[in-house]
């Protein structure tokens, strides 16, 4: 049966070989920025700020062109490797989706690509600002949950919560931070310096010695490698039995995450992570197996609130604010 030039399927229109080949590309722009970036800026802005690139320099002239190509370039993006430090991948990849989202909706309200186009890249080049002040909302929201005389646990290096504790100093609430030490990487180190340079009177803690001190701490503050469906986080190791320990001392635990670390993962266990988060292969060392594992999953149980840009949020909130992110 031979179908008509009416009848035929139209054929998908490939994009040109220059965006086909401009994965590599976004790559290089993406790297480079992580290697200028001075500013504790989150990965999200160097993954939003190489496919703004693109978007410009790309030869697609339709949106679902533009769609392949910035399809192509995420998954580019997912395969680099954070060399010398963890995983980013949980936040690159929520930030890239939801990007690829914004695209789509754009689309939707504007139909004439080339003003479609200037809109995306319009709001791609304002995303580090957007980013910037979603951290000092934050820190607004924080406020009062803090009070004078305070002792607060922090489990973890994060820019966001660094930015909560020296915004309340910066408001007269004196307080005591206590940092455990974050082994293997000892990141709670570097938090505890920062704290110190603000003038946050801080003490470190050795990471077994989290159960000895919980009766002194009035809170818990952490950061969030990426905020799950269900309310729980991925985070730094160790954040799990910290928050087991705060709720048997009945403390709370609150997380400070922005909301493009909200993603549409469902972790039903501890272990249960994505690939780039899951336990590495031991170190041998004297002929010991070491194990190192880098993150874990905190069920949203063990958390009392998440301190975001989208307001104070219990873990229950998260799935109707990722449908309003994406829908």
């Amino acid at each position: 049966i031979q179908l008509t030039a009416a009848c035929r399927p139209p054929l998908l229109k490939m994009p040109p070989k220059q965006d086909r080949d401009s994965g590599s590309q976004v790559v290089q722009d993406f790297k480079e920025w992580l290697e200028k970036n001075d500013k504790g800026q989150a990965i999200a802005v160097g993954a939003i700020n190489a496919l703004t690139k693109l978007i410009k320099t790309s030869d697609a002239s339709t949106i679902m062109e533009l769609e392949i190509v910035l399809k192509n370039a995420q998954e580019q993006l997912q395969r680099v490797s954070f060399d010398g430090q963890r995983s980013k991948m949980i936040q690159l990849t929520a930030a890239c989706e939801l990007f690829a989202r914004h695209v789509t909706r754009t689309n939707m309200d504007i139909g004439d690509f080339n003003v479609c186009k200037s809109r995306i890249i319009e709001r791609g080049e304002g995303f580090a600002q957007q980013a910037d002040y979603a951290r000092d909302v934050i820190a607004k929201h924080a406020l009062p949950f803090f009070r004078d005389g305070m002792s607060i646990l922090i489990h973890g290096y994060s820019n966001v919560v660094l930015n909560v504790l020296s915004t309340a100093a910066r408001a007269g609430i004196r307080f005591k931070a206590i940092c455990t030490e974050g082994r293997p990487d000892c990141d709670g180190r570097k938090t505890a310096e920062a704290l110190q340079a603000a003038g946050v009177p801080t003490e470190l803690l050795l990471d077994p010695a989290v159960a000895y001190i919980m009766r002194e701490v009035d809170l818990v503050l952490t950061g969030a490698q990426g905020v799950c469906e269900s309310g729980g986080i991925i985070n730094k190791i160790g954040t799990y039995q910290v928050s087991v320990l705060a709720k048997e001392a009945q403390k709370p635990l609150y997380v400070a995450a922005e909301s493009y670390k909200f993603c549409r993962l469902y972790p039903l266990s501890p272990t249960d992570l994505p690939d780039a988060e899951k336990e590495p292969a031991p170190v041998v060392t004297d002929g010991i197996k070491v194990r190192l594992p880098p993150s874990d999953f905190t069920p949203p149980h063990h958390i009392s609130l998440l301190l975001t840009d989208l307001g104070i949020l219990t873990p229950s909130a998260v799935s109707d604010e990722l449908i309003k992110l994406y829908y």
